[in-house]
């Protein structure tokens, strides 16, 4: 998970920061999934967004992946992570890396080519989850891509049970609010992306790609 929360307070915390990264970095399961996200990136992406940026890691696989990327815009609203972001991408001009709720509606920024998320979007409520794909598709250029790594619900708790298990966790985080691949595709598919599909999965990590137009 690369990204903030609606957690009111854990990702304010380096701590709490620094435990995630080293929890998650080198899950294989996670490196697959980003594998495979970098396979459907645009050709020629020239303008990106990244939504919960964590600490600039998928924006960071599209600058190498996509070297002729233009301009990266990476939002986030956990200031450890901001930091993190920001030393990562000191020396490249390319990088703008923002403070940003993504609670609140999406600032009206010019269009994109590329839109991604990385393990944040999750943490929204349903209706915000909504609300925000549809803001993405008004966000994306004429077939503009939208790639959300994401962490979704299991068939049955057993399912849910046997993910946790394998990515060493007792629980959820408290701030999870997963929901299922085909209903995520369909509220993709109602905003008014096109091309829509899950393009990889293994257990509760999940890519889910769409298209505008």
């Amino acid at each position: 998970m690369d990204a903030v929360t609606a957690e009111p307070d854990g990702w304010r915390h380096p701590a709490h920061v620094d435990e995630y990264l080293g929890r998650v970095g080198t899950l294989a399961p996670r490196l697959a999934g980003e594998a495979v996200l970098v396979d459907v990136l645009p050709a020629d992406p020239r303008r990106v967004l990244d939504l919960g940026c964590g600490d600039g890691r998928l924006a960071a696989l599209a600058l190498e992946a996509r070297p002729a990327i233009d301009a990266v815009v990476a939002v986030d609203r956990s200031p450890p992570m901001l930091a993190l972001a920001r030393a990562r991408f000191a020396d490249d001009p390319r990088v703008d890396v923002r403070a940003g709720d993504l609670r609140q509606p999406l600032p009206p920024d010019p269009r994109f080519d590329l839109i991604v998320s990385g393990f944040a979007i999750h943490h929204l409520e349903d209706s915000r989850k909504q609300a925000l794909l549809c803001e993405v598709a008004d966000r994306l250029e004429p077939s503009g891509v939208f790639a959300n790594l994401e962490v979704v619900a299991s068939a049955t708790p057993e399912l849910h049970r046997t993910f946790l298990d394998q990515i060493g966790r007792a629980a959820d985080d408290p701030e999870d609010q997963l929901v299922d691949v085909e209903t995520q595709l369909g509220w993709m598919r109602d905003a008014g992306l096109s091309q829509v599909d899950c393009l990889w999965r293994w257990r509760g990590f999940a890519l889910l790609v769409g298209a505008n137009g």
